[in-house]
């Protein structure tokens, strides 16, 4: 029987490619909002203003949340590969190495997908928005 590999949910550069997409739509989206609301924002443009803002700090929190999680298990695998190298005898160092450099764009990437995830959803969202003339 085939063994299956776990799916990655998404590469670090296909999330970096959406975010690099998503975040001047967005952006260019919030500006034009605030420019047209002025000095008196409607409750609906007030309501985007505040949502903007609490997902800001949503997707920090998940990020650092995601990257220490990634982090705990990243070093978990590790320790246990250099103090168990009779586990699997294939050079526990050289083992250890390619698991430090995976490591990093593992924690990278759970700490991109977030902020990713955010952006290309209100991208979406945003772009579905009819503007009021």
């Amino acid at each position: 029987m085939a063994t299956r590999r776990r799916r990655r949910s998404k590469s670090l550069a296909v999330q970096s490619v959406e975010l690099g997409f998503a975040v001047p739509q967005v952006i260019a989206h919030r500006l034009a909002r605030m420019a047209a609301a002025g000095a008196s924002p409607s409750a609906r443009d007030r309501a985007e203003f505040q949502r903007m803002g609490t997902e800001k700090l949503a997707a920090m929190n998940e990020a650092w949340a995601a990257m220490a999680a990634e982090a705990f298990r990243a070093n978990q695998e590790i320790a246990l590969s250099l103090w168990f190298p009779w586990i699997n005898p294939t050079s526990a160092l050289n083992k250890a190495s390619r698991q430090i450099a995976r490591a990093g764009l593992d924690i990278l990437g759970a700490g991109l997908a977030p902020s990713s995830r955010r952006a290309v959803a209100n991208a979406k969202r945003l772009g579905r928005i009819k503007r009021r003339r």
